[in-house]
């Protein structure tokens, strides 16, 4: 299993994503919507109205990582607030995957 925690701080960005965005999309998501830095070494999380997959971009330092994560059970409880991003804690992360 990936932990998401050791790769730097986890933002999961509320609201609806469109899932069939890819990387550059979801990068200008993050830059114009929050103005976060996408190249400071955290984790972005996005999540589809379906709530049983997410996705996450990651900056390693020499180019992007997109991962994807779907559930065979159950739904996420993802926020709906579409103008904000928040940090998650260390265990919500480890309880999100």
């Amino acid at each position: 299993m990936i932990n998401l925690a050791e790769l730097g701080r986890v933002f999961i960005v509320c609201g609806n994503t469109d899932m069939r965005r890819g990387i550059d999309s979801l990068a200008y998501i993050v830059k114009k919507n929050f103005n976060l830095d996408l190249f400071s070494g955290c984790v972005f999380l996005f999540c589809g109205s379906r709530r049983d997959r997410f996705k996450a971009l990651y900056w390693d330092g020499q180019g992007f990582w997109m991962l994807y994560k779907h559930f065979e059970n159950g739904k996420l409880a993802w926020p709906s607030n579409e103008d904000e991003a928040r940090e998650l804690s260390d265990e919500q992360v480890m309880r999100l995957m």
